[in-house]
């Protein structure tokens, strides 16, 4: 019985959790950057920040070891598909910031019935803006009803209560809010009047 307490005091410590460093360019844990799709800018921001720790990623000697294993063919496949993804990356940034660039954000005043009006907002959610938060923000700021509806194109819009047009166009030229990163260039202005009945 005291042989089995003696092999308990003595037990295996447990071993303490690994340190996990993460790219501050992909996030993803340093050794596997090459698995990201910007290995190039992960390798120049890792030598600016540590360069002991770059060396031991990326040094001859590392490279070596890690491309010993592979044969040429290998090691020539997996340059050019690293080359393919980190353009490809490039290329859909690129197609995300011009479709930002033609993208524009709609302002319609509308008028319902002699002096009552409402005013639609569309094309936010183009500039990354969470529609649902944008209306509680239009709602706090006008004290009034704002809330997010499909248009008749079956896009969402804002629609709020109330002739707030000019004011929400100045509040995303200050970038109050989540209103912020919308080009001035890309806010257009609309005034949609009910038709007479004569016309």
């Amino acid at each position: 019985m005291a042989s089995t307490s003696e092999e308990t005091s003595v037990a295996i410590q447990p071993t303490p959790p690994a340190q996990v460093r993460y790219c501050e360019v992909c996030s993803f844990p340093l050794e596997y950057c090459e698995f990201g799709s910007s290995l190039t800018k992960c390798k120049e921001a890792l030598q600016k920040d540590d360069p002991e720790l770059y060396d031991h990623y990326y040094s001859e000697e590392a490279l070596q070891a890690k491309l010993g294993t592979l044969s040429l063919d290998a090691q020539a496949k997996l340059e050019k598909e690293t080359a393919k993804k980190e353009a490809k990356a490039v290329a859909k940034a690129d197609a995300a910031l011009k479709k930002k660039m033609v993208s524009q954000v709609t302002i319609k005043r509308i008028e319902r019935n002699k002096r009552k009006h409402v005013t639609s907002v569309h094309g936010l959610e183009t500039f990354g803006v969470d529609l649902k938060k944008a209306a509680k923000q239009f709602a706090q700021k006008f004290a009034t009803g704002a809330s997010v509806t499909k248009n008749t194109q079956g896009q969402d819009e804002i629609v709020v209560q109330g002739d707030v047009s000019a004011e929400i166009v100045e509040m995303i030229e200050e970038g109050q809010g989540v209103l912020k990163g919308i080009p001035r260039d890309n806010i257009v202005e609309v005034e949609d009047k009910k038709k007479k009945g004569g016309d």
